[in-house]
């Protein structure tokens, strides 16, 4: 008789927390993570651990050995079939290694499904087994295969009474040090980050992660004229991080050549009113494999990529401070169109709330995981 219902959630939460161990190391594959379990015993974990190296069911059939045969496998993600490129398939793997039953979170659009293949081999399988989890957990791979671009996080400070700056235009700091210190490890797990062009005039970034050993993501400056000064900490800094500046295809040429000396990457794109187009930045990037952008600001920026519907997840930080005073530019997060109505209003799903030193970390998705490329994307 299978395991209850229960038992089953039990074993795949075990799967979902091994998986998230790969955040930031696997792009642009999935976070997978699977489980092992024997007579009502777990025998052997595994998790993909490294873009390149062995998925999570091929780690944990290694450390269960013969363990395998007769057992349960818990994965979070439909077992891989067919050639990879740098790993064997794991359904055929999963067969061999003589699993009595398996059981899987999600399935994957992106393949050819495993699950036909495991039932002619005479295996049980049971699938949507915290199916919302697991899909949620795979996501940003979803969003670049099936939609051809990163999965974008914006990410923001304001205070309680919501504003990013003070009525004089300053930022530095809304939010505390253990917050920013978040921040930096997010740096370390994304392939790039963003902000536009008033942002680094304003504060002079760096952008870097200055997590010890952690990847340099890619940083991107939206900058229509390609006038990032050359004294810039981002421009002074290429040799240390990537930088990627992307201009309208008419920014002048001798701005363009001048960043380019500096070691500055020039990404020239079409688009109205003299702007980038960001849609096209993002399709470049996920031509690229970037599986995730986190955009910092500023508030333009932000609200150029709400109003296209272009945000798939937000983090923003709350700090307990008060500054009053009448709306200041770029003092709220969103400038943009907006709604028209609260009733349009984006309602936030998978919210959650969490204490970050003396801040409050709100978490949200703005939609589920796709689940097929739409009509106008081509296959």
């Amino acid at each position: 008789m299978s395991p209850s219902l229960a038992a089953d959630e039990s074993y795949m939460r075990m799967a979902i927390a091994l998986a998230e161990r790969g955040r930031g190391r696997v792009e642009p594959n999935p976070m997978v993570g699977a489980v092992v379990v024997r007579e009502g015993r777990v025998v052997a974990e595994g998790f993909h651990e490294r873009y390149g190296g062995p998925h999570a069911e091929a780690n944990a059939i290694a450390r269960a050995g013969p363990l395998c045969k007769g057992a349960t496998l818990y994965v979070t993600l439909e077992p891989c079939t067919g050639t990879r490129k740098k790993t064997p398939p794991c359904c055929e793997a999963v067969i061999e290694a003589g699993f009595a039953r398996v059981v899987i979170g999600a399935r994957d659009p992106t393949r050819e499904p495993a699950v036909p293949r495991l039932r002619e081999a005479g295996i049980e399988v049971t699938t949507g087994v915290l199916e919302e989890d697991c899909r949620a957990l795979i996501a940003p791979f979803l969003t670049l295969r099936l939609l051809g671009r990163p999965f974008v996080i914006a990410k923001w400070a304001m205070t309680a009474d919501g504003r990013m700056s003070a009525a004089g235009g300053d930022s530095r700091w809304i939010s505390s040090d253990v917050s920013r210190q978040l921040v930096q490890r997010w740096r370390g797990e994304v392939n790039a980050v963003l902000v536009g062009s008033g942002t680094v005039r304003r504060d002079d970034p760096l952008l870097t992660c200055r997590v010890p050993g952690a990847r340099q993501p890619v940083r991107v400056v939206l900058d229509s004229r390609a006038a990032l000064p050359p004294e810039s900490r981002l421009a002074g800094t290429v040799s240390q991080a990537p930088l990627l500046v992307a201009c309208h295809e008419d920014a002048p040429p001798e701005n363009r050549r001048l960043l380019e000396r500096r070691g500055c990457r020039i990404l020239a794109l079409p688009g109205p009113e003299g702007r980038p187009d960001i849609g096209l930045l993002l399709d470049a990037l996920g031509r690229e494999e970037m599986t995730y952008l986190m955009v910092e600001g500023g508030p333009t920026v932000l609200g150029a990529f709400f109003d296209r519907g272009l945000i798939d997840e937000v983090r923003v930080f709350i700090a307990p401070r008060l500054m009053g005073g009448p709306a200041a530019p770029y003092a709220v997060p969103l400038v943009g169109r907006g709604v028209a109505t609260a009733q349009e209003a984006v309602e936030l799903m998978r919210v959650t709330w969490e204490a970050v030193g003396p801040d409050i970390l709100l978490t949200g998705r703005t939609r589920p995981a796709p689940t097929s490329p739409p009509d106008n994307l081509s296959e």
